[in-house]
């Protein structure tokens, strides 16, 4: 059973907030980024509505669907970007209202979400993920919530997205295994109740004395941003992390100098850094050993040029950590 998740769901306009609150529902659109946010949070997660650098109500993710013939199902306009391009929403989360907010972002409980936006430069983003801390913070703010959303109605057609790699995707249920999908499925997988012995047998038993682990996605830090972040969920006396970069290919002597700037970034409280990848170039493993980074391999456990279901990728999906010999040991999910 894994621990709900937390997130900021940023929207585009006043409009699509309205139609969002009335109805219970968030929509993503059919794109890259539509997809990745869609699998990136999951059922028995918690969101909150960001706009115009205020955060709206806190809601719990009772249903995920992907609808076909989107264009045809309310609530939502497209989305027209000036290139002439138009997105509708196909990845739809049902939600039940749990608590009505109306707060600054500027408030230090936000501060997690507030220091990423601004080391960014802007939103930029479909979705932000918060920490544990947050999440408890929000948790009492505003008041219990007490109108319950109109529900849409009709009959939709539902489908499932799967993932293909190195062919081309046939039909608009099938979609590229991009590198952000991957780092999706990574962190879910250190998102388990398994997760921290996980970690620790890639990390050599370093993080034992860890009592609880969270994953967190793309944290930004003036170094970058690092692919997923992997914390003490509630720290007490201290706060151990673990900077994780992801690479669809193959890790490069560049990809562990990152993992390496993220590590001197976080400090002293840093328990390692895992450079996640399908193979490594012989610099990259010379210079991991060198700068302490841990090099691991991951493999889809699945052919991926037949088309799968992102649950199938994630299930499968094992990490094994290497010294560029075929010998390691092995962390399975």
């Amino acid at each position: 059973m894994k621990r709900p998740d937390y997130f900021l769901v940023s929207l585009s306009g006043k409009v699509y907030l309205d139609l969002c609150i009335k109805h219970g529902l968030a929509g993503f659109p059919g794109s890259s980024n539509g997809i990745w946010t869609f699998y990136d949070i999951r059922e028995g997660d918690y969101i909150s509505f960001l706009y115009g650098a205020k955060v709206y109500n806190l809601y719990e993710v009772i249903e995920k669907r992907a609808l076909a013939d989107a264009e045809k199902v309310p609530p939502w306009p497209p989305l027209v970007f000036t290139s002439g391009l138009s997105y509708w929403f196909p990845f739809r989360l049902r939600l039940r209202p749990l608590r009505e907010i109306l707060e600054p972002l500027v408030r230090a409980e936000f501060a997690y979400v507030a220091e990423n936006l601004l080391l960014r430069g802007g939103y930029r983003r479909t979705h932000f993920q918060a920490d544990q801390t947050t999440l408890q913070y929000v948790s009492q703010m505003g008041h219990p919530a007490a109108a319950l959303p109109t529900l849409l109605e009709g009959r939709f057609r539902t489908y499932t997205p799967n993932f293909l790699r190195g062919v081309e995707p046939n039909g608009p249920s099938e979609f590229p295994f991009s590198e952000k999908m991957l780092q999706a499925a990574v962190r879910h997988v250190f998102s388990r109740d398994e997760g921290l012995s996980t970690l620790s047998i890639l990390l050599g038993g370093t993080c034992s004395a860890w009592r609880e682990l969270e994953a967190l996605g793309e944290k930004a830090l003036p170094q970058g941003h690092v692919d997923i972040l992997l914390k003490e969920a509630r720290p007490i006396g201290g706060s151990r992390q673990v900077p994780v970069e992801v690479k669809l290919g193959k890790g490069e002597e560049r990809h562990v100098q990152q993992v390496r700037a993220y590590m001197d970034e976080l400090g002293s409280e840093c328990d390692g850094g895992l450079l996640i990848a399908s193979g490594f170039a012989r610099k990259a493993l010379q210079a991991a050993s060198t700068l302490g980074v841990t090099p691991v391999l991951y493999s889809a456990g699945v052919d991926l040029t037949t088309p799968r279901s992102f649950d199938e990728i994630t299930i499968a999906i094992k990490l094994q950590r290497t010294d560029g010999t075929t010998q390691g040991t092995s962390a399975v999910p």
